[in-house]
């Protein structure tokens, strides 16, 4: 798999709950400074917000990081509303609490996207914004999402498909290294895994999604502020290799800036 459809992650997992360790210790490093670097992960969030139902009494955040989404779907729904955020990183969960504090209908619990722990046909709505393209198990996730809907519920998901982050694995990219860690699936897989979880007639959306930032500095920290490291893993990067980063990211550079291209997937699923 190269660099360009996948994201860097923390090195290789030597079992699936290794990796869930890992990529906790990622996010919750990343917490107090997530809020400040994500706005591409932000704005990326509105095609799940023009989709949301009218009416929603139990709510499902489901990796939600410091909690940004969580409040606001809690301010959308208001008073008859119950809205659980989620997360494996438990960094995220504090960041949530602190900025939530004493805020009606939110509530913090941290768990397994692939392990939810949460009763049988529970709620009425999941949204998860960027968060699944970390679980290895694709359609286990959807699986458990499928379980915790009530006949009748419907699950708003974003992820993110190959070609993400091309230019960050173009820039960084050398002879010999190692490949990507985390490979992202493409629309034809997530349709397959909706399927094989339940879902009888799931939507999946692809649209491409470009920023542009001003240098490799913030670049890299946009990407490191919300848990997903580009540096080759289990090494120490060099001046030769940051110069080499920037001439080939500098290449590309356009009159907005340099360019960052996420490849979005925004799933529809409804339980029968």
């Amino acid at each position: 798999m190269s660099a360009s459809s996948s994201l860097r992650c923390p090195t290789a997992p030597a079992s699936p709950v290794d990796w869930q360790r890992r990529v906790a210790r990622a996010f919750s490093r990343a917490a107090d400074d997530y809020a400040r670097l994500a706005s591409a992960q932000q704005a990326m969030a509105k095609p799940l917000w023009a989709r949301l139902p009218t009416r929603a009494s139990r709510v499902l955040d489901l990796g939600c990081g410091p909690g940004h989404w969580s409040a606001r779907l809690a301010e959308r729904y208001a008073t008859d509303c119950s809205v659980l955020g989620l997360d494996i990183a438990p960094g995220m969960l504090d960041a949530a609490r602190r900025t939530h504090a004493n805020k009606p209908g939110l509530h913090w619990l941290c768990g397994d996207a692939a392990d939810l722990p949460l009763a049988d046909a529970s709620l009425d709505l999941v949204v998860s914004n960027l968060a699944i393209q970390w679980c290895p198990d694709l359609t286990r996730v959807l699986t458990e999402v499928h379980r915790v809907l009530r006949p009748g519920g419907r699950a708003l998901i974003n992820t993110l498909a190959p070609g993400t982050l091309a230019e960050i694995g173009h820039a960084w990219s050398r002879p010999g290294a190692p490949a990507a860690l985390l490979p992202l699936r493409s629309r034809d897989r997530h349709l397959i895994a909706a399927r094989l979880a339940g879902f009888q007639r799931p939507q999946v959306n692809q649209s491409e999604w470009r920023f542009h930032y001003p240098d490799l500095a913030t670049v890299m920290a946009s990407i490191k502020g919300v848990g997903a490291q580009t540096a080759r893993p289990g090494a120490r990067l060099t001046r030769g290799d940051l110069a080499r980063a920037r001439q080939r990211h500098e290449a590309l550079r356009e009159p907005q800036g340099l360019p960052v291209t996420y490849q979005l997937l925004t799933l529809d699923l409804s339980r029968d």
